[in-house]
């Protein structure tokens, strides 16, 4: 399986949900079964990496998806260096809160693709709604040590998973 040159929003009727298998049963069962209900109650954008072939089905499988949200996270969870420039309400941030790659892909760097288009893609939008971070909360120490290579930091733990966050500003940094 080969995979398009760009990524699309996640349509039902074009992508093959079922056929997605990442290894993590959380991730595998969000695209197929959670991803369009939340895209259709407006509450994430789910983007998708189609394969360049259909499936006899017609639809496309899916070789990497990432999902965004808007999020807010207290003040008091970040570094007190950073804390202490911000106001005391709740401060907005993108939570990238799914990115997974199809395991046919895996170690073949789709996933390092498919985080710098995420990252791409919320520069974008900070450009017209401001956020002070990204925030991911990661299922595996494998998750946590990837996100780590790519510039983000520990927050906090969270429901038992640890938040790691990158500012808006280093993003922009790799963007500008």
């Amino acid at each position: 399986m080969s995979y398009a040159k760009t990524f699309k929003e996640l349509d039902k009727s074009q992508h093959d949900r079922a056929s997605f298998d990442c290894g993590e049963k959380e991730l595998n069962d969000f695209i197929q079964t959670q991803a369009a209900k939340h895209m259709q109650a407006g509450i994430s954008r789910t983007m998708v990496l189609p394969a360049s072939v259909p499936l006899p089905n017609q639809k496309y499988p899916i070789c990497s998806f990432y999902s965004i949200a808007p999020s807010s996270i207290s003040r008091d969870t970040l570094p007190q260096a950073m804390a202490k420039k911000l106001p005391r309400y709740p401060i907005p941030v993108f939570l990238l809160a799914q990115l997974a790659v199809h395991k046919e892909f895996h170690g073949s760097g789709l996933g390092k693709v498919s985080l710098i288009k995420a990252l791409e893609y919320l520069w974008e939008i900070n450009s017209h709604m401001r956020a002070y971070s990204i925030v991911v909360d990661c299922l595996t120490e494998q998750a946590e040590s990837f996100y780590a290579k790519y510039g983000f930091e520990v927050l906090c733990e969270i429901n038992g998973r640890v938040r790691m966050f990158i500012p808006m500003k280093t993003v922009g940094q790799l963007f500008t």
